[in-house]
């Protein structure tokens, strides 16, 4: 297991809200200097000039990029040219991770070339739409497209860099999740797992439901049935040998499988057989 896997169960946790979106032909006073925003920025630009500065570097949007400017990093901005000021889609939004600002933890790159600009253009104009009306679906919506152009920004980064020193403990959670997935098959304690991480147990449950958003039992449970799903479908392993390669009996193993999953691990291997059945007969 990679250090990524402790990034991957923590950022499950990251919780994005919108507080504004918007298409703006800025005026030429559009201009700010040397500040810290409490919110994170994106801009879209889709015509004219200006600069932004960053962390004490200065970037010159061209049309077409997609701008993060992160929360808490000090910033300025403004026109280049009275005649060409930027017309761009914007929003302005908070990302935590716990107590944490989710890019103060990920290192991204200021800038990306979106593959798809077109599409990106319709998630904007949705999140402006939904921003404007008060359901409660549309709460749901700016969540989803926020989820998807922040994924979007990430898979186009060509580097992407975790700040260990933003998340306390970080070496002993990461620790504690390799011994996990490599000991599945044991029986796994509270009390064994709190003292591995140096912790008392109550501090330790604390902890770790903080960073992965279970219990310590509720995650080693949900990781032996991913398990057990991989070896369902890719292996000849019959459901009592699976059950014992985990260490647990069948009956409470299909039994714990059938209310994660919904189907009993025999039902489960039928029914996605079927499925890649059924898909080859139509390639």
């Amino acid at each position: 297991m990679q250090q990524t896997t402790f990034w991957k169960k923590y950022m499950t946790n990251a919780q994005l809200d919108l507080s504004i979106a918007r298409y703006t032909k800025v005026p030429v006073t559009w201009a700010e200097d040397s500040y810290v925003p409490e919110f994170n920025k994106l801009y879209f630009i889709m015509e004219g000039e200006g600069f932004v500065k960053i962390k004490g570097k200065i970037y010159y949007p061209k049309p077409g990029d997609l701008y993060l400017l992160p929360a808490g990093s000090t910033q300025a901005y403004g026109t280049l040219n009275d005649h060409n000021t930027f017309g761009k889609y914007w929003c302005h939004f908070s990302s935590k991770v716990n107590d944490a600002h989710l890019f103060q933890i990920i290192q991204a790159p200021v800038f990306v070339k979106p593959r798809d600009p077109e599409l990106l253009i319709q998630k904007f104009k949705q999140l402006i739409i939904y921003s404007e009306k008060g359901d409660l679906s549309s709460g749901f919506r700016i969540h989803s497209i926020l989820l998807e152009i922040m994924a979007d920004f990430i898979e186009q980064s060509e580097d992407i860099q975790f700040d260990s020193r933003t998340v306390p403990s970080f070496e002993k959670m990461d620790k504690i999740l390799q011994y996990i997935e490599s000991h599945l098959h044991d029986s796994l304690s509270v009390e064994e797992l709190a003292r591995i991480a140096s912790f008392h147990p109550n501090y330790f449950i604390s902890v770790f439901k903080k960073y992965t958003g279970l219990s310590p039992i509720q995650f080693i449970n949900r990781q032996r049935i991913e398990r057990a799903k991989h070896l369902l479908l890719f292996t000849d392993q019959s459901v009592s040998a699976i059950a014992d390669s985990l260490g647990m009996e069948v009956s409470y193993f299909s039994r714990m499988f059938r209310e994660q999953i919904g189907f009993s691990p025999k039902n489960y291997r039928e029914m996605i057989s079927r499925a890649e059945d059924s898909n080859i007969g139509m390639t």
